[in-house]
């Protein structure tokens, strides 16, 4: 089907662009025909190109999906925005609207997100709604935190954690207690209570659900900023499980010796 669309853009002197976004959700199946789709079209030379984004893992699963992954693509970070660029994201559709924003609220709605892009247009939004005058200040700013971590919270944290077994959430927020990482997955496990064989599974899932990702071999680390904070706050009493309730799924107790 590329092949015949890239053949047909050929003929019509155009090109076709393809863009993919969350790829880490693709089935190792599906994400294996589409390389060898892409790896056919290019040996043509023909005019199609596909643009995939996707969680930091996505270079490891297309390697493992095709070997000959790493030929066909780059890989380029793109993590948070930086400081100058983040506050730019702000400044420039407030003042489009003839509204002026200190510097101070820039420096602190920065601060608050990290330069994280969906944040960034919470808290602008927020706020510009608590402000009642021009410019919006740093005090406007602290008064929409609580609406924006509210918003957060209800969204686009919540959806995520509800997709979490308990046990999970627990491997989650033993994360959390160590602070935004990344971490050891030794510590985390030693923050479980469980040995590191026994909270490898669970650490695997949730790299497969796109809640965490290793940056470096042995590393772990939430895949959004303040994760580590609304686990705090959503589970802000939370304890290691009790040993009994650790054994991982499918073990059995041990035999009775006889006597």
């Amino acid at each position: 089907m590329l092949i015949a669309a890239a053949r047909a853009a050929q003929v019509n002197e155009t090109a076709i662009a393809i863009f993919i976004d969350e790829v880490q959700y693709l089935s190792q199946t599906d994400l294996a025909a589409l390389i060898v789709a892409i790896h056919r079209v290019g040996r043509k030379a023909l005019p199609l190109i596909v643009l995939g984004a996707g969680l930091p893992q996505l270079a490891a699963l297309a390697g493992e999906a095709k070997s000959s992954a790493e030929r066909l693509f780059d890989y380029p970070d793109v993590g948070p925005l930086r400081d100058e660029a983040a506050a730019n994201a702000i400044r420039a559709p407030v003042e489009r609207e003839g509204v002026a924003i200190t510097q101070d609220a820039l420096n602190l709605i920065v601060d608050r997100t990290n330069g994280y892009p969906y944040f960034l247009q919470e808290w602008g939004a927020h706020a510009w709604n608590a402000a009642d005058r021009s410019p919006i200040g740093d005090d406007d700013v602290r008064r929409a935190d609580d609406a924006v971590l509210r918003q957060l919270d209800n969204g686009f944290f919540r959806v995520r954690l509800d997709r979490l077994t308990p046990r999970e959430k627990d491997y989650m927020r033993a994360m959390a207690e160590l602070g935004p990482g990344p971490h050891r997955s030794g510590e985390i496990a030693q923050a479980m209570q469980i040995d590191v064989t026994t909270a490898g599974p669970l650490r695997n899932g949730l790299i497969e659900k796109g809640m965490i990702y290793s940056p470096q071999h042995g590393d772990t680390a939430f895949t959004v900023p303040m994760f580590d904070e609304f686990m705090r706050r959503s589970i802000p009493d939370w304890k290691a499980p009790a040993q009994g309730g650790s054994k991982p799924e499918g073990s059995r107790p041990p035999r009775r010796r006889r006597s």
